[in-house]
């Protein structure tokens, strides 16, 4: 019966939603599911048809790059490689504040404001029209339904953003019963709170669960340490987004929920990127996105080197966005995919620049560096790390059993022996680590601008 009604959700309820939204994501994801099995000379084909149409509508429709193609002597009808794209300057944040108006194309009809949460420092307005929407819910789509479960599954959402927590009114109330969603706020983390997820989870036995790595491994730790059984619930797979996704968060979803974790990577500015196939594939959207790693002079890196990406979407006419930086780092994956589909593979997604650390003696390295001296500590429950420059370094933990002076100490000797000896570590005892306004927690947040630094050790 539960298959019956999400056969009917899938094929007729979702389906008649998005055409009355006047979307067709339905069609797009149709043909995702044809082309995901293309070989990868044919993928990068159609990748270049839809760059050439994009770019000629650029040039023809959208003023500022209108502007920009007749200044650079860049001409879209010549294309005739995707590398090409490398003679346009990057599109970055400033970029599109100061020119959001003579971004949008004159054939633009009912864009959609956005705005990202401001997480890396640099918040931003920008648009949106039906064409990305489609093709955005579309790439989504296909994802899901690699996992062997479907729109209209019982499905758990842990999401923080204002956009989806600001709009639950009666018919969105309404749609989410009727989908089977149910959508828990993930900046509302309190003991109390979690007691509560943990019961309306169990009583909804979802077949999904989609959200933050760091809220839904938050939530799976509160039930084990409750002694409250969540691998007699059915889950399938737990979808992971918008945030690194750790090693020990897999684990802990893993054991907890007995089921399989998907790592999905995407951005609301930047689309739906990629995301992990049941082989462990990390596979791009390639039909829709182009990507670039470049390194910190903004030149190509090699395939496997790690650098940051760079994008640009093929279905943003209405709003172009093309070699956009993202701000992330990660690098491709030359090794085809064991599932045999012909998307190219991202590998290394180390999440955004600000998530690297600066030793005192200019090497840059992950946050886990740093992360690792704390998880080593049974006795901090929760902290967080900002560092303020290369000489000044904050660590806020939340104490645990135990916590003393001598932990404080050992927290400020295991920083400074990755971090130079001399750099000031402060250590301060709070209550609770907040997320950000999104509902995202973050753990090492760095003030200190890695780009221009040309080594990199993860």
């Amino acid at each position: 019966m539960n298959d019956m009604y999400t056969a009917f959700v899938s094929k007729l309820v979702f389906p008649a939603q998005e055409r009355a939204k006047r979307h067709d994501t339905l069609r797009v994801r149709r043909q995702l599911e044809e082309s995901q099995w293309w070989d990868r000379s044919r993928i990068e084909r159609l990748q270049l048809d839809r760059l050439r149409a994009l770019l000629a509508h650029a040039q023809r429709h959208v003023p500022y790059y209108r502007e920009l193609f007749s200044r650079s002597g860049f001409d879209a009808d010549a294309l005739t490689d995707v590398r090409d794209l490398a003679r346009l300057p990057f599109l970055g944040k400033a970029e599109i504040r100061s020119n959001a108006d003579a971004l949008k194309s004159d054939q633009a009809r009912d864009l959609a404001r956005f705005n990202t949460g401001g997480s890396s420092g640099e918040p931003l307005i920008f648009f949106i029209g039906g064409e990305r929407v489609s093709h955005d819910v579309a790439a989504k789509w296909r994802a899901t339904r690699w996992w062997g479960v479907d729109i209209g599954d019982p499905e758990i959402v842990v999401w923080g953003s204002p956009i989806e927590l600001g709009t639950q009114d009666r018919i969105r109330q309404w749609r989410d019963a009727l989908m089977r969603t149910e959508l828990l706020p993930a900046f509302e983390m309190s003991e109390n709170r979690l007691d509560a997820f943990v019961e309306r989870i169990r009583r909804r036995r979802p077949k999904m669960l989609f959200g933050y790595p760091s809220a839904l491994s938050l939530i799976a730790r509160h039930a084990e340490a409750r002694g409250q059984r969540m691998d007699d619930l059915g889950v399938k797979v737990a979808f992971c987004t918008s945030e690194r996704l750790y090693d020990e968060q897999r684990a802990t979803l893993e054991r907890v929920f007995c089921c399989r974790v998907a790592d999905g990577y995407g951005a609301r500015d930047a689309g739906f990127i990629a995301h992990q196939c049941p082989s462990g594939g990390m596979h791009l959207t390639a039909e829709d996105i182009v990507v670039e790693i470049v390194d910190a002079q903004g030149g190509a890196v090699p395939d496997g080197q790690s650098g940051e990406i760079v994008i640009t979407h093929l279905a943003t006419r209405d709003f172009p966005f093309i070699r956009y930086r993202t701000g992330d780092v990660a690098a491709i994956d030359p090794a085809p995919c064991a599932c045999g589909r012909g998307l190219p593979l991202l590998k290394e997604i180390h999440g955004r620049a600000t998530d690297f650390v600066v030793a005192r003696d200019g090497t840059v390295m992950h946050g886990l560096a740093l992360i690792y001296v704390l998880r080593d500590l049974p006795e901090v429950a929760a902290f967080k790390i900002v560092q303020e420059s290369t000489e000044l370094t904050r660590v806020m933990v939340v104490p645990g059993a135990g916590f003393s002076s001598e932990t404080e100490d050992r927290i400020r000797h295991g920083f400074g022996k990755r971090l130079g000896q001399g750099v000031s570590v402060e250590v301060e005892r709070v209550p609770a680590i907040l997320p950000e306004k999104s509902g995202k927690y973050r753990y090492v947040v760095s003030r200190v601008d890695v780009r221009g630094v040309p080594q990199c050790v993860t």
